[in-house]
């Protein structure tokens, strides 16, 4: 039982960990400076639209998202639940700190957009392989992902991304070029990210909260009499 408590505690701090290199990606794709990505850039079009502030509909969207996950079949883990508290509050620590000004230079731009892609699908495969599912929009690509199973994962990726770009363009969101680029590059660095790591997150078994608890006490030793 100890040695299981370790391996969850284990696989809870890597998740941690994940999301907090996601986080980093998200916070350089800001400093950027030349287009929100496409989530945000939805929450933002809706926002705008029914006068709602955008922090509401970005989180309306990931609950309608997690109740479409659950019709999939995925899981709710404990990687859903970090998911959920960290990555605001980690780019909100990092831009406390804020340790890379904001680019004032085109080229600069795009190799931070770039680069901040890159260390987001780091991220997304080192909090996956953690098997403790997870957030919202990551589970709706593993489903998908599964549902389109010849495709390769960062296919699947750019056709969702791509998809909430198009409806934020139909609700004249905020669309700029670091949004546009978003679209062409998130899916390319998690493939070969993926591919370097020789990892497919579909083949990932994921844990929800109530199988992991569970795992905690099914080595239990007896109790003697």
């Amino acid at each position: 039982m100890r040695n299981q408590s370790i391996k969850i505690l284990k696989d809870i701090l890597k998740s941690a960990l994940g999301l907090f290199f996601y986080s980093c990606g998200v916070y350089l794709t800001l400093r950027a400076d030349i287009g929100i990505a496409p989530w945000e850039c939805l929450s933002m079009s809706i926002s705008s639209k029914i006068g709602i502030s955008f922090g509401t509909i970005h989180m309306l969207i990931g609950i309608l998202i997690l109740f479409l996950d659950l019709s999939l079949k995925e899981k709710i883990g404990f990687g859903t639940v970090l998911d959920a508290l960290l990555v605001g509050n980690y780019v909100d620590w990092i831009t406390y700190f804020d340790p890379v000004l904001v680019s004032r230079s085109f080229p600069l731009s795009i190799l931070m957009i770039v680069v901040g892609l890159f260390i987001m699908g780091y991220g997304q495969y080192f909090y996956m392989s953690a098997g403790l599912s997870c957030g919202p929009r990551d589970s709706l690509l593993l489903a998908l992902g599964k549902q389109f199973s010849l495709a390769p994962i960062g296919i699947v990726q750019t056709c969702i991304i791509g998809s909430v770009l198009l409806v934020s363009a139909l609700l004249d969101g905020p669309i700029g070029i670091g949004t546009i680029l978003s679209v062409f590059f998130a899916g390319i660095a998690l493939q070969i990210v993926c591919r370097l790591k020789r990892f497919d997150p579909r083949d990932v078994v994921h844990k929800s909260i109530t199988e992991t608890v569970q795992s905690l006490f099914q080595n239990k030793p007896e109790v003697l009499k």
